[in-house]
């Protein structure tokens, strides 16, 4: 596997449906109008990824009241993403892309340095989409820590 291609400001985002955490069923189109910040991970409940996702949590009021929506994806499942959002008070949505084509699409899955060593698996990315379903930001292989700090300064939010 080669590395992914990515996504670039005013690329238009691939569209998506894909089940939720709650048992429903979102897709991007359904967002149009709206800002969304989507955001891949590699795995719920993993150290890195609960931090990631209880800062967006905690930023999400002040995300909101600017305009953005907030959705996590990752290849789990929708019950381990609802075991997830239950044991973390998460409260966004979280949307399951198991055969990984979304991740795919976004440029978020593929190989990727991991201690040294190259695998294939979930690049951890942010993509900032406009109210057209256009890219306005795409940020690849993002620390889990304070990523979302820097997002929020990026976005004259701080």
């Amino acid at each position: 596997m080669t590395s992914p291609t990515r996504l670039e400001p005013g690329d238009t985002a691939p569209d998506f449906a894909l089940p939720t955490d709650a048992g429903n069923t979102l897709s991007l189109k359904e967002l149009r109008g709206r800002k969304v910040v989507l955001y891949a991970y590699p795995a719920a409940m993993t150290p890195g990824c609960t931090t990631q996702a209880c800062d967006f949590r905690d930023s999400l009021a002040s995300l909101q009241t600017a305009g953005y929506e907030v959705i996590g994806i990752s290849p789990d499942s929708p019950e381990k993403l609802a075991k997830f959002r239950d044991r973390d008070a998460i409260t966004f949505p979280l949307v399951a892309d198991a055969d990984k084509a979304v991740l795919t699409a976004y440029g978020a899955y593929g190989q990727k340095q991991s201690y040294g060593r190259t695998i294939t698996g979930v690049i951890r990315s942010t993509f900032v989409i406009d109210e057209e379903g256009r890219i306005e930001r795409a940020l690849y292989n993002v620390k889990a820590k304070g990523h979302v700090a820097k997002l929020r300064r990026d976005l004259g939010l701080d």
